[in-house]
């Protein structure tokens, strides 16, 4: 587990979050999204391109972890802004939600 994960895990626990800790640990998370998030969804994400929010980036993903994976997942699928729809990928929807969950556990 690297340090990040540790740390991300141990916020979430002291927090009392232990269930959605549980739920978003690295092991419990499906690898396919990481995989994406690193050859497609970096491009805009790690930087901010086009007003992107950030991975990892809490105040900015807010308003998103607010409104919950189901919805961030129908806003992948139709594109936002200069995000086309899928991201630009043929990315089948289950690996687009692992994505998403990848994003939203950094941010959490």
């Amino acid at each position: 587990m690297s340090s990040v994960s540790r740390t991300l895990l141990a916020a979430g626990l002291a927090l009392g979050g232990m269930a959605s800790a549980v739920a978003d640990s690295p092991a419990q998370l499906d690898p396919a999204g990481e995989k994406l998030y690193r050859s497609a969804c970096v491009v805009c994400h790690a930087s901010g391109v086009a007003n992107a929010p950030k991975l990892g980036d809490k105040q900015a993903w807010a308003p998103f972890l607010a409104q919950g994976a189901d919805a961030l997942l129908a806003t992948v699928l139709k594109g936002k802004g200069a995000m086309p729809p899928r991201g630009g990928t043929a990315a089948d929807e289950a690996t687009l939600r692992a994505a998403v969950a990848y994003m939203m556990a950094a941010a959490r």
